[in-house]
């Protein structure tokens, strides 16, 4: 059965490696199903949409975090929304996998601190990639 990825990436907090999430979602698609692919296109509405469209956001983001095998977030860039999706799927037991450039940018002490997370610092874009390649051939639970 092909694996369902729900890909987090910041949106509001700021597009600076929207270009890298669009990457790193074609390399997640070769090996199944990206639920959140939107995530790396250049043309999302940043702005607050209202309570009641802003809901619906929630709704469908939370209803593929219970649908998804697996969370991959990247996180150079911080984000509110991307700690609460985190948080989220921890409370759901659904394995997560954080990458970050540390040359860049240093995550809250709730992601490093929490064993939960895997962590992945990386330096090269391509280092992202290995360690995809290891999170997704793990044997998720």
């Amino acid at each position: 059965m092909a694996k369902k990825f729900y890909f987090a990436g910041s949106i509001r907090g700021g597009r600076v490696d929207a270009d890298l999430y669009r990457r790193m979602i074609e390399f997640l698609q070769q090996n199944g199903t990206v639920l959140t692919e939107h995530v790396g296109s250049k043309k999302l509405n940043l702005t607050e949409q209202g309570r009641s469209k802003d809901a619906v956001i929630y709704d469908q983001d939370t209803a593929w975090l219970k649908e998804c095998d697996m969370v991959i977030a990247e996180c150079t860039c911080p984000s509110l929304g991307v700690g609460y999706e985190l948080a989220y799927a921890e409370h759901l037991g659904k394995p997560c996998h954080i990458f970050y450039d540390h040359a860049k940018t240093q995550l809250s002490a709730m992601l490093t601190g929490n064993p939960y997370f895997q962590i992945h610092p990386y330096t090269s874009e391509e280092e992202i990639y290995k360690a995809l390649n290891e999170a997704i051939d793990f044997p998720m639970a």
